[in-house]
């Protein structure tokens, strides 16, 4: 199954966290916090602006993002975990 976003959202697939701090330390799994990165699966066709023409998004389908720890929308399809959100709730595109 294939979703596109409408208008100015981005669907997100979240990165995996790392289970080892630098130091060499594990991470239990109910310790993680559920990571502020993800790669940009899918964009929305832009932002209609007032004049009724549309401004494409700053982000594509590959980017590597940061966002708000409690940015998006989760939905689940096929057994995997996404997020949908807008554009604006994105902090940075990683390179």
């Amino acid at each position: 199954m294939q979703v596109r976003p409408l208008q100015d959202r981005v669907l997100i697939k979240r990165l995996e966290e790392e289970s080892k701090t630098a130091s060499g330390l594990f991470i239990p799994d109910n310790n993680k916090e559920k990571p502020a990165q993800g790669e940009v699966i899918s964009v929305g066709s832009g932002y209609r602006l007032e004049d009724g023409s549309v401004r494409a998004l700053d982000v594509k389908e590959g980017d590597k993002i940061l966002f708000g720890k409690y940015a998006g929308t989760e939905v689940k399809l096929e057994g995997t975990e996404y997020l949908i959100m807008k554009e604006d709730d994105i902090l940075g595109i990683l390179n």
